[in-house]
């Protein structure tokens, strides 16, 4: 019997944790950490400091956890309707909205105080912002306007300023470079993604094309976007933080996904959404790291 009641534990816990990973959207959270990472790296001179790096990678993810969080506890019953969330915690109410909203003031306290008490005042404040924008004005405007992407642009950016901030004490024209780069490459990866799954968004009354569906209008601001990241690729070398090396690489893969977007705009199809999707999802963490190869 004891045995019995030992496994029925530890497959509780097994499904709390599985649920808790749902909830901050654990892959999401690591991807995000990693860009603010790199800005760090890009920013940081001479030897690593790895107190302030540890700091950066604990506040950053506690942050970005409590946004995350944030974002289902609002969304929970609009997530009941669409296939791709419906399994969520809150959801399916296996997770009280208690319980969530606790873990997520307390992680969202603890994470902006992290990046305030040992970093800087400056990662504090684009931490604090980034949880407030994006949980309390991006989370809202999904239901309202296709307009809540390029609010949702803006916290969605702050990972490698935050980085950079964190590295440096300070802002600078290379580090608004670094918001600009990850700024305009959300748009054809959210709008990709819209166009994905957008029969699944309009079950919850989103609206986040650009002009309200799968349309060549909408593919046109794809392509407006996606080239719009050829100069600004161009804006590191020219502020001093990297090589031209790593200015026509980054401006080589801008043109690739730009001819990702121009493809869906023949197609207007799933299939090159799905490409253009996974072509951006490289090309984030992609060009971080090719700004990286003149400080090797």
């Amino acid at each position: 019997m004891r045995a019995i009641e030992i496994q029925k534990e530890a497959i509780s816990w097994k499904s709390k944790l599985q649920d808790y990973n749902q909830l901050i959207k654990f892959r999401l959270t690591f991807t995000v950490v990693l860009s603010a990472v790199l800005g760090f790296l890009l920013g940081n001179q001479g030897t690593i400091n790895y107190q302030d790096l540890s700091a950066l990678i604990l506040g950053g993810f506690l942050v970005v956890a409590s946004s995350n969080g944030i974002n289902q506890i609002i969304e929970k019953d609009f997530d009941k309707l669409m296939s791709r969330t419906a399994n969520r915690p809150i959801a399916q109410q296996r997770m009280s909205i208690l319980e969530a909203g606790i873990f997520c003031a307390v992680t969202g306290i603890i994470g902006v105080s992290v990046l305030g008490l040992f970093l800087n005042t400056y990662a504090a404040l684009l931490g604090f912002a980034s949880l407030m924008s994006y949980a309390f004005i991006y989370t809202p405007l999904k239901r309202v306007s296709p307009v809540a992407v390029l609010v949702g642009a803006f916290p969605g950016a702050i990972p490698p300023l935050l980085g950079w901030v964190a590295a440096t004490g300070g802002f600078s024209y290379a580090a608004i470079s670094l918001f600009l780069l990850q700024f305009f490459w959300q748009f054809p990866h959210f709008w990709a993604i819209a166009w994905i799954l957008d029969d699944d968004y309009k079950k919850a009354g989103y609206r986040l094309l650009p002009s309200g569906g799968r349309n060549k209008a909408s593919a046109r601001q794809v392509i407006i976007y996606s080239l719009t990241l050829i100069p600004v690729a161009m804006l590191p070398y020219v502020f001093g933080m990297s090589g031209w090396i790593s200015m026509l690489l980054v401006v080589f893969a801008s043109l690739v996904l730009s001819i990702y977007a121009f493809r869906l705009h023949k197609s207007l199809s799933n299939a090159d959404a799905k490409r253009l999707m996974f072509a951006s999802i490289i090309y984030n963490p992609l060009t971080l790291i090719l700004l990286l190869i003149d400080k090797l």
